[in-house]
């Protein structure tokens, strides 16, 4: 019975543990799905705006990251892009006003619908996200992939799969932006509209806002590289361009 609209725990295979050596690890089994889960928006009334606007945006980083991912998956496609859709459409009626039951019920099925199609795969973002909330576990995961989606769909927008299947185009539309044609302005107006939205929910800045610092970069990249999550990205990044994304989300642009 979840209590924030983010992670989609309760209808996923996987389970996170942070080791004592820093490592932030995915396990994944069918056995870890739960047999029944109870999703009450009701539940969700009371969260904070803060917590409200990172558990939103990490269920749009998930519809957003799988949706771009390169597995072959058309059902789970379809399930992202409207997941994607409804947590666009509601993330800032959530924060601003708690009460709002619509907005709550749109978010929690936005977070079970990213849970659900994330079985597909994620990619950069939270290869990114994982091994920095293993350097530093007080940092809050939902936050962290608001600040590296930027970055992520601007390195996508050139992979291939991407472009054949239109991904940018259709998430742009689907994020209310119009019919754009060009995959790369689709992804400048995708990463440009969600960082004026991490700004209107009171996010932090970038990943400097929240303590991060150079220094950690190697053991971030170290990391991303050895995470479930970086096969699974439509182009496979190098350290050099994983650090291009780290240095790219350390401040809002």
């Amino acid at each position: 019975m979840p209590t924030t609209a983010g992670t989609g725990s309760e209808v996923a295979r996987g389970a996170i543990l942070i080791l004592d050596d820093g490592r932030k690890l995915g396990f994944h089994s069918w056995h870890l799905v739960p047999k029944a889960a109870l999703l009450d928006p009701e539940l969700t009334l009371g969260l904070p705006p803060a917590l409200t606007a990172a558990t939103g945006m990490d269920a749009i980083a998930h519809c957003m990251e799988t949706f771009m991912a390169a597995p072959f998956n058309p059902p789970a496609d379809g399930i992202a892009l409207d997941g994607l859709t409804r947590g666009w459409a509601h993330i800032e009626r959530a924060t601003n006003n708690g009460q709002d039951r619509d907005a709550r019920l749109n978010m929690m099925s936005a977070s079970m619908q990213g849970a659900m199609a994330f079985q597909k795969g994620l990619g950069c973002v939270h290869s990114l996200s994982h091994s920095l909330g293993g350097v530093n576990p007080r940092l809050h995961h939902g936050t962290l992939n608001a600040m590296f989606l930027p970055a992520v769909v601007r390195f996508n927008a050139e992979a291939e799969s991407v472009q054949k299947e239109r991904r940018m185009q259709r998430m742009a539309y689907a994020m209310g932006l119009g019919e754009i044609h060009h995959p790369l302005e689709a992804a400048e107006a995708i990463a440009q509209a969600i960082t004026a939205m991490n700004a209107r929910l009171g996010l932090p800045k970038g990943l400097a806002e929240m303590g991060v610092e150079m220094a950690w970069f190697d053991k971030i990249i170290e990391g991303a590289m050895a995470d479930h999550c970086h096969k699974t990205n439509p182009r496979i990044a190098t350290e050099q361009e994983y650090r291009e994304m780290l240095q790219a989300a350390m401040s809002r642009g």
